[in-house]
């Protein structure tokens, strides 16, 4: 049912002060360069002056991978060309998205996506394709399941699903399995593939025969997948999209009536099971709102309505293309998601010439209880990525168990994993210092997977290029 004006009135009235979060974020504001709100004291909230807040200056590292603050360490778990395969194949590269569930006997299973996109011949070291886990043999994408002792370090490495392409985030159930998102559209035929792409895929760490004969989840919708997350009182299924020409959207998947989650359960349904949904927003005086780079200041809040997609598996047209304009909400590269707080923590990750407003990034936290949307980060665009000070272009993020969130940084020039605390302060938590350019052009790949351990004391975390996982420890803190 839409909601009503005089609804969003209430709800924007409830909400417009922040979502209160436990152990989490609240009001997020900027970081450095951005627009919007002033802290407290008349300054530019979001100043990384590192003033009571994170860990302090970060400490160039030897051996040249990873600079953390002072008091903390951390352990290669898997490196590209380097580490193997329990079948005794490469570490395949590009990882990505990646979740974490509690393994046997004290152990942490981590899931892997590796987001290698076309034909396998493309790349020196594809997703192995491990008997009865393989989409198409044409593909070279997929997932690996990791395996980590309580003492951190690495047991062992395995194929979760193996040619699917360009697995780029997901996301975990509350049933303890990793949907995995194909942001692609390859069709049959296209790049050398032999099926169909752009689908959601279940892996189960903990049953590797679960995997057998995969099977897309076709009721998701065929499009560029990027992340999706669970609402776990609901049922319903959140998930974004990366694409452009026109702007991606953002999706809600309704299971039919009847219908129980649970393990392998997504998999028995039809394609045409359920609802899947695009959404809309509108402001508080009831206006529509094309694209959510619109919004300059946080704390904005929008209504959100949802629009049936009508043909969610996009035989002719894709689906972003298949509404017109005034129907749905845009925005540029819709990317990280996270479930907490009993919502879900959404990333646009920029916004340039495509795009009414330009941005280097927003985190928005989606409330299914109000059906609003509030803008909780916004950063300016940034001047000079070259600083090593300077952030842009958020991507995967997580929900931190000391509070706030932590958020991968997919921009120009340095990149960071960093933190940003509850009264919107950003600190830096690490710096990729491999440079996989040259000296007199460096260039620096993007973290991925950001996601703690469930014991919450090692934060994982992926430089994509060429593809190492990392597991970082030290004095972890409540940040206030």
């Amino acid at each position: 049912m839409p909601l009503t004006r005089r609804d969003f009135a209430k709800r924007s009235a409830l909400t417009g002060a922040g979502v209160a979060l436990a152990g989490s974020v609240g009001v997020l504001a900027t970081a450095p360069g951005a627009i919007g709100a002033e802290a407290p004291d008349g300054g530019q909230e979001g100043a990384a002056d590192g003033s009571g807040i994170g860990y302090g200056p970060l400490v160039a590292d030897p051996d040249g991978i990873l600079a953390l603050p002072a008091g903390f360490s951390y352990r290669i778990i898997t490196r590209t060309g380097v580490t193997k395969l329990d079948s005794g194949e490469s570490t395949p590269s590009n990882h990505d998205g990646t979740g974490t569930f509690e393994g046997p006997r004290g152990t942490t299973l981590l899931v892997n996506n590796h987001e290698l996109k076309g034909p396998r011949a493309d790349w020196p070291h594809p997703v192995p394709l491990a008997e009865g886990l393989v989409y198409d043999p044409a593909a070279s994408g997929g997932c690996t399941v990791v395996e980590v002792a309580k003492d951190g370090s690495p047991v062992g490495e395995w194929v979760g699903i193996a040619g699917t392409s360009t697995n780029c985030a997901g996301g975990t159930t509350p049933w303890g399995t990793w949907l995995t998102g194909e942001e692609t559209e390859d069709k049959a035929g296209e790049h050398g593939m032999t099926k169909d792409h752009g689908y959601v895929f279940e892996v189960d760490p903990h049953d590797r025969r679960a995997g057998r004969d995969p099977k897309p989840l076709k009721a998701l919708g065929r499009y560029a997948h990027e992340a999706v997350v669970v609402d776990p009182k609901r049922g319903h299924l959140y998930l974004t999209e990366d694409a452009s020409g026109p702007n991606g959207l953002f999706y809600r998947w309704t299971p039919p009536h009847g219908f129980r989650h649970g393990r392998g359960r997504l998999r028995s349904l039809a394609a045409d099971s359920g609802v899947l949904e695009a959404f809309k927003c509108f402001d508080s005086g009831g206006r529509f709102v094309d694209d959510l780079s619109r919004a300059t200041k946080t704390g904005t809040v929008y209504g959100v309505d949802w629009v049936e997609v009508p043909d969610r598996d996009a035989r002719n047209v894709s689906v972003r293309k298949q509404f017109k304009d005034g129907e749905i909400t845009r925005a540029r590269k819709l990317e990280g998601l996270w479930w907490a707080d009993g919502g879900a923590y959404v990333v646009s990750s920029y916004a340039r010439d495509e795009s009414p407003v330009q941005h280097d990034g927003q985190v928005w936290f989606y409330d299914p209880r109000r059906r609003t949307l509030t803008l909780k980060v916004l950063l300016g665009v940034n001047p000079d990525p070259s600083k090593d000070d300077a952030l842009d272009g958020p991507d995967n993020i997580t929900v931190s168990p000391y509070g706030g969130l932590i958020i991968a940084e997919d921009g120009e020039g340095v990149q960071h994993l960093f933190g940003a605390t509850d009264d919107g302060r950003t600190y830096p938590i690490a710096r990729n210092e491999l440079n996989i350019g040259t000296a007199a052009e460096p260039e620096f790949s993007e973290f991925t997977g950001p996601v703690f351990s469930p014991d919450g004391r090692t934060l994982f975390a992926n430089i994509q290029e060429p593809g190492i996982m990392l597991a970082i420890t030290g004095p972890w803190q409540r940040q206030r």
